[in-house]
């Protein structure tokens, strides 16, 4: 129920956020801050509790964003499938070897250029102690 609420909220905030038509007349209200925060505060206390007064409001919500949530699985696992068939339609080397579209794609070979450093030239330099800022001190 939180998400059709919230997805509520946004969808609102998203519409007013929308540029107008040039043709409609607009309106400037004389709103505070305070004001907009404490309207703000009795929304969200009055969203709180209305569970609480419509439980079968709330249980069909529930069941909807479930039913939602289901199609969205299923909408992802075609486009899932979807994918898969165009990759294997690509690679037909590998689908009629394997029956299936590969996991991984392979790298290219390196180009004889690259990877030419030795271990002793991937060493870092050697450093010597850094002075103790204490004995620095100690000195004086």
């Amino acid at each position: 129920m939180r998400f059709l609420l919230r997805l509520a909220f946004w969808l609102t905030v998203i519409a007013i956020l929308l540029p107008g038509r040039g043709s409609e007349p607009v309106s400037h209200p004389e709103i505070s801050a305070t004001e907009a925060m404490s309207a703000a505060k009795a929304t969200v206390g009055d969203m709180r509790q209305f569970c609480d007064r419509q439980p079968e409001a709330c249980t069909v919500g529930s069941e909807a964003a479930t039913a939602l949530g289901d199609r969205a699985k299923a909408g992802a696992k075609q486009i899932y499938e979807f994918l898969n068939e165009k990759i294997a339609e690509r690679d037909p080397v590998t689908t009629a070897t394997t029956g299936r579209s590969p996991a991984t794609i392979p790298l290219p070979p390196p180009r004889p250029s690259e990877h030419t450093l030795t271990p002793t030239d991937l060493a870092p330099a050697w450093r010597g102690p850094q002075p103790r800022k204490d004995a620095h001190a100690a000195a004086n």
